[in-house]
């Protein structure tokens, strides 16, 4: 028998590897989709890559996003067993929709309204972190992906080509760039760890120092916090050779087809924007909407504007990152007021 307190604990922690199941498969997309899509990586390869790229990612470089998800948006002591369950369930059933249709969907804003919701209830709700930090973040690194790739794309690229036709398609060239797309790839990851872990493993991390009783701004949070992190990010990867190569074509293949130099660059550029959001700020921020927009870039750079933005594919994305965070936000807001009503929240 689990003491009552491990007991109480065990709900929250399958929840949130659910969760990671889930972001693994979500996050395989935008980490490897652009290998994948260019024939350089096989899929039983990158489920194994991806894990063990996201758990270094979490682990050196997470920490302030996990800050920012565990206590940033809803004060930490307001997260108990049952709330920490509420949120981590409404981010999982939101995500699972997306990924069931096959369109890789932003965990970072699912689990951000997830959190709002009981925040809004409660009125605890940190506005200023997530009105003037996190959702500009939200509008500008996507529009920053998107036209840096453009101005590759359109002028650097095209240019460069134009003054030396095959410049890039020798053999010798050509087996380089393959592992420039897996190192770039694999980077990806690492920035996907050093944001999307702290989804869960934030108010996990927030739950368990309030129901130990530990100081939320001590050492002993980092410990847990680490702790946490070291449980849940194993599940990215278990999430990615579950969902993740219906996710990959969607985005690797149906959009644009994809060559090894145009996806390093997009590796790269997404990789970077990322990682610098959660580094810098702590910023909870959608790789797969940077990863998407970039591919766009590309494909009006090919295809032209019209026929890009007409793809089938396309408008499903648009749809499915519309809907999926309001359908974490009602049913995290639902559950906290009947469970708030039913006097089950310890606040």
């Amino acid at each position: 028998m689990l003491s009552p307190m491990l007991d109480g604990m065990l709900l929250p922690l399958l929840v949130a590897m659910f969760l990671g199941v889930n972001m693994g498969g979500s996050g395989t997309a935008p980490s490897f989709a652009t290998a994948y899509g260019s024939g350089i990586l096989r899929k039983e390869f990158i489920p194994g890559l991806f894990g063990l790229f996201v758990i270094l990612g979490a682990l050196l470089a997470g920490k302030n996003t996990a800050v920012t998800l565990g206590k940033g948006i809803l004060p930490s002591e307001s997260l108990d067993y049952t709330l920490t369950t509420i949120i981590l369930f409404s981010v999982t059933l939101s995500l699972l929709f997306a990924n069931l249709l096959g369109v890789p969907q932003s965990t970072s804003q699912s689990t951000v309204f997830a959190l709002v919701a009981p925040a809004t209830y409660l009125h605890e709700l940190n506005a200023r972190k997530v009105f003037l930090e996190i959702v500009p973040t939200w509008v500008i690194l996507p529009i920053v992906s998107f036209g840096i790739v453009y101005f590759i794309g359109k002028v650097l690229i095209k240019r460069f080509d134009e003054k030396h036709p095959g410049y890039f398609f020798t053999d010798k060239r050509q087996n380089f760039f393959r592992w420039v797309v897996i190192i770039t790839s694999c980077y990806v990851a690492f920035s996907i760890g050093s944001n999307n872990v702290a989804n869960a493993a934030g108010p996990v991390t927030s739950m368990i120092t309030n129901e130990l009783n530990i100081n939320p701004s001590g050492q002993n949070f980092l410990l847990i916090m680490i702790l946490s992190t070291l449980i849940i990010a194993p599940s990215f990867g278990i999430g990615s050779s579950i969902f993740g190569r219906k996710l990959m074509i969607k985005t690797g293949i149906e959009i644009v087809q994809l060559g090894k130099v145009e996806a390093s660059i997009i590796s790269f550029i997404t990789a970077t924007l990322l990682l610098t959001a959660s580094v810098s700020k702590g910023i909870p921020t959608s790789l797969v909407q940077l990863n998407t927009f970039a591919i766009l870039a590309l494909s009006v750079t090919k295809k032209g504007w019209k026929e890009t933005f007409s793809n089938s594919v396309v408008k499903r994305l648009w749809l499915i990152w519309l809907i999926a965070p309001f359908i974490a936000f009602a049913i995290s807001y639902l559950l906290t007021m009947v469970f708030h009503q039913a006097g089950l929240l310890s606040i």
